[in-house]
């Protein structure tokens, strides 16, 4: 697996890895995603948007938020193909997004849903720890849902 640059002729794929309403809630705080929407997202200020392929197939899909004020970066809107899942892709694209971020900051964060047990599990495979509650709880005033918050 490797990591390529997001191209928006990516975006059609990117978008129908989700494969429900949840999936996507879980996935991007969203109820529906389209091509444009996955688009519009690498092309946001401070978003370095991947894919990551094998064998030229794209695979996963995430994205570095770069905060230079704060010298951290945020690992967002991750998702894996679903012929992929449950076979270490998703533990790999993590890797590969950390190793990009620590080339900005040596600072990285994600957030989770706390109800997505499987990127749970992913994200402490590839060696995330939960933030301190205090700074989780700081974190989480101005969000719409209490995330999980976890840092590596």
């Amino acid at each position: 697996m490797e990591l390529i640059a997001f191209e928006p002729a990516h975006a059609t794929v990117v978008a129908g890895w989700a494969t429900s309403a949840e999936e996507t809630r879980r996935w991007c705080s969203r109820d529906e995603v389209t091509p444009a929407t996955v688009a519009g997202w690498a092309a946001e200020p401070d978003v370095v948007a991947y894919v990551a392929v094998v064998d030229s197939e794209p695979v996963g899909y995430g994205e570095l938020w770069l905060d230079d004020d704060e010298a951290e970066v945020e690992l967002a809107r991750l998702i894996v193909a679903p012929a992929h899942r449950g076979r270490g892709a998703g533990r790999r694209l993590v890797t590969l997004l950390v190793a990009r971020a620590r080339d900005h900051h040596p600072a990285v964060f994600l957030r989770v849903r706390p109800d997505n047990t499987p990127a749970l599990r992913c994200y402490a495979a590839a060696g995330f720890t939960p933030v301190p509650a205090d700074q989780a709880d700081e974190w989480n005033q101005s969000q719409p849902v209490p995330y999980t918050w976890l840092q590596v």
